[in-house]
């Protein structure tokens, strides 16, 4: 009666009683299908498939659930496996395993396009970019300036202690420093 939420509750619920029921986990992927909830379907899909790796449906579900991610050679992958454990499942066939064929065929026939549109974009697009002076004065100026200021840390050998408790400590090459970190040390860093 398209009440999803009440029965994802459902579901939740009978999950409680009994974790390892596959058949469940399955149901419940296929209601948050429903919701658009994508990640927590392909998840509990997993789960279905990981406590009866036998069921076909929870392959074919679990393919579902990856085609709503985009993750379409995956998708494949789960369809094979479940004509694999039901072969004479015309559904997986005829649906979804040859919709997951024609999304791939698109999807590479977008990826070329693209890369043939990068391609031509990138010949226009090199007239296009304005000269700049990298080596105006400023910049020579700045970079100069880091220069510098790199060369005055590294002499100085400073060394940086954070410990468990989240205290900061600096400690220079001319300080105390102990010759072995106590259990405390959390991380140390130059």
């Amino acid at each position: 009666n398209y009440r999803y939420r009440e029965a994802l509750v459902k579901w939740d619920e009978a999950l409680q009683l009994t974790p390892e029921d596959a058949t469940l986990y399955e149901m419940k992927s296929q209601v948050l299908m429903s919701l658009h909830e994508m990640f927590p379907a392909v998840h509990a899909a997993e789960m279905a498939v990981q406590r009866n790796p036998r069921s076909w449906d929870a392959w074919q579900t679990l393919g579902r659930a990856q085609l709503g991610l985009g993750e379409i050679a995956l998708a494949i992958r789960s369809f094979q496996v479940s004509l694999h454990i039901f072969p004479m499942n015309p559904e997986v066939w005829k649906e979804d395993l040859s919709w997951a064929r024609k999304l791939q065929v698109q999807q590479k026939a977008t990826k070329t396009e693209s890369v043939h549109a990068l391609a031509k974009g990138e010949e226009l697009g090199q007239e296009s970019i304005p000269d700049y002076d990298f080596e105006s004065d400023e910049i020579v100026a700045v970079c100069a300036a880091i220069a510098e200021k790199e060369k005055a840390l590294s002499a100085a050998k400073t060394m940086v202690i954070v410990s468990a408790s989240g205290t900061v400590e600096t400690v220079t090459a001319q300080d105390n420093c102990p010759a072995t970190p106590d259990e405390t040390l959390f991380i140390r860093a130059r």
